[in-house]
């Protein structure tokens, strides 16, 4: 199946999940929905903070029922897991605090930032990133708390107020990742399953990582792992090098002591390159869906014995590998992709 078709069935199938089990529009996202439209109005900014990675399917759709007038800033954040050369960094926060007091002559020496955005695009990582660097005295380090992080979508139940900076004094209000209660664009549902916005049980793992995988084959980032075998033997550079160096021995029991840990730099160097010589070696037609669903299936096939995931597991073996494979794309060990078409 194509991208689109693929994008298109899943899409359609978390829209319809959503509807008939409540899904990720919850009473607590609700709840979280009310008290930020209410705090809106009295904030000096508001910073919307968006996955860099789909920096449109992101967007804060709350928002959009505020006039042109309203005071913000969007943050890309996880830039380090997007495309870079489609990406720019917003980096000039005090200074458009300071510009907000001249401009509007404030009395007051704080200024209030409310912090926003959907489910898993980091605001607490961001909150409690500005708070370390903010021009904080000692004496009020002891005392100010972080926000909590989770790579979980939906884990933020409050809003908590942090300092990030004196004279003047600037706090940042961290509020709760929050999705519009329907979502009918199944290109944007996909999207934001497959970066962590929505959570797997509305999509499905499987499902995800035969989109991952698709998205990978139509993409050019695969090619940069050609380096990753040698053109002779296939023998990966890493362990090459080890070799050379004395140090095969040692690398190798390494790799005997910890054989199911995928997170491991050798075990991501063979998925990668696993993934390129599949790719490279395929003689299919990639416009037909027939042919790109059959490689699919063949790079799970490899996945699975790279993964060493036992053949006996039977239906749960695609389980496993989709789970470790959406973790390396979410992490960043499987490339730098913007999956929104930027204009």
């Amino acid at each position: 199946m194509t991208k689109a078709s693929i994008a298109r069935q899943l899409g359609n199938a978390i829209v319809a999940k959503n509807r008939n089990s409540g899904g990720w529009y919850g009473p607590h996202m609700a709840a979280a929905s009310r008290a930020i439209q209410e705090r809106i109005p009295l904030v000096d900014l508001v910073l919307e903070v968006r996955d860099a990675r789909i920096p449109l399917s992101s967007e804060y759709e709350q928002l959009r029922n505020y006039s042109s007038t309203l005071k913000r800033i969007i943050v890309m954040n996880k830039m380090d897991l997007a495309n870079r050369s489609q990406i720019k960094f917003l980096n000039f926060l005090q200074a458009r605090v300071r510009e907000l007091k001249r401009t509007e002559q404030h009395s007051s020496y704080t200024t209030t930032i409310l912090l926003v955005g959907i489910p898993n695009v980091g605001k607490s990582a961001l909150a409690n990133s500005l708070h370390k660097i903010g021009r904080i005295s000692a004496a009020e380090k002891g005392k100010l708390k972080n926000a909590t992080v989770s790579p979980q979508p939906g884990e933020t139940k409050d809003i908590s107020s942090l300092k990030i900076g004196s004279h003047p004094n600037i706090y940042v209000l961290d509020t709760p990742g929050v999705l519009p209660p329907e979502i009918l664009d199944a290109d944007v549902c996909c999207k934001l399953a497959l970066t962590g916005a929505i959570g797997n049980c509305l999509a499905g793992e499987k499902e995800l990582s035969r989109y991952l995988l698709t998205i990978l084959n139509l993409s050019d980032e695969y090619k940069k792992w050609a380096k990753l075998a040698d053109p002779k033997n296939g023998i990966p550079v890493a362990d090459h090098k080890a070799e050379c160096s004395g140090n095969f021995e040692m690398d190798m029991k390494r790799k005997r002591q910890y054989p199911t840990d995928h997170t491991q730099d050798f075990i991501v160097n063979s998925v990668r390159k696993t993934l390129f010589e599949t790719i490279s070696s395929f003689d299919g037609n990639l416009d037909d869906e027939r042919e790109l669903a059959r490689l699919v299936d063949a790079e799970i096939s490899a996945l699975q014995k790279v993964f060493q995931v036992p053949e006996n597991v039977g239906v749960d073996a695609h389980d496993k590998v989709a789970c470790k494979l959406l973790n390396l794309y979410r992490t960043g060990r499987l490339g730098h992709y913007t999956l929104d078409c930027i204009p």
